[in-house]
């Protein structure tokens, strides 16, 4: 690949992956619609390293915090901490994505990867997005995630393994749903991300070991590099600027590019 296929494609993910407007549908429509050959398996683990590094540097003391006191609970008589709690529920929360990301794998990997499903699921799932940021009562934090509220949240998470959907869209709407704030629901559904997206760059790195083809080491540091960066940056402003922009204009992208989409490569 050359530079400028690198500076997209890793700008892209590091971008889309934490806003809620699909990062799996962005890079495989970008390829095509750019005319550049598939990046390949090695390329994706090395951009979702990228944006992984970033959520986890944002969130460091929280992610601190919350595996320090997870284990503390797991002694006899341990402190049941707000943060401990809260570490439970990401794990609950990550569970059915396991077990139905499992199954349906092979699906989501052959069937599931045309331009028509992507179309239907951002234009879908975009309005259901905007139904729940209005009709939400947004009183709640995301400390007061419950193991019921986080098994759905997990459930909704699940439909993320159908591109075009978006992982932290479909989390957010479910925290929505359930009443959380618009940045609780996004520190949630961030905060999810890192044992998710650890687990799915596991899956792809066990592929990657498979196959034989040669490794590019530059251009998979500066696509980690790159992707980490821009996942950075876009957590922080993300999370800066949700509560009083709300998911109106991510909803608008959604239709306008599920529009073109059916129109112009259907």
């Amino acid at each position: 690949m050359d530079s400028i296929q690198i500076l997209i494609l890793s700008l892209v993910q590091g971008l889309t992956e934490f806003l809620p407007i699909s990062s799996s549908a962005h890079l495989i429509l970008t390829p095509e619609l750019l005319g550049y050959q598939d990046q390949g398996l090695a390329f994706d683990v090395a951009v979702h390293l990228g944006s992984l590094i970033a959520v986890i540097g944002y969130f460091h003391d929280d992610i601190v915090r919350m595996a320090r006191d997870l284990l503390r609970s797991l002694r006899a008589n341990g402190p049941a901490t707000r943060d401990a709690r809260l570490g439970w529920m990401i794990i609950v929360a990550t569970l059915p994505i396991v077990v139905i990301g499992g199954v349906f794998k092979s699906l989501v990997e052959t069937d599931l990867r045309s331009t028509l499903v992507i179309a239907i699921t951002t234009i879908l799932f975009g309005l259901l997005l905007y139904w729940f940021d209005l009709r939400g009562v947004r009183t709640r934090d995301e400390y007061s995630v419950n193991w019921q509220d986080a098994l759905i949240i997990g459930l909704f998470q699940a439909l993320a393994i159908i591109p075009g959907t978006s992982r932290s869209g479909i989390t957010m709407t479910a925290g929505l749903m359930l009443g959380l704030t618009r940045s609780a629901a996004s520190r949630f559904s961030f905060l999810l991300a890192v044992p998710t997206i650890l687990m799915s760059g596991a899956l792809v790195t066990l592929d990657l070991m498979r196959t034989d083809l040669p490794v590019m080491w530059n251009e998979l540091l500066l696509g980690a590099v790159l992707s980490c960066v821009s996942a950075y940056l876009c957590i922080y402003f993300f999370l800066k600027l949700i509560e009083n922009l709300g998911m109106l204009p991510f909803v608008i992208y959604r239709l306008l590019l599920g529009a073109v989409l059916l129109l112009f490569f259907v």
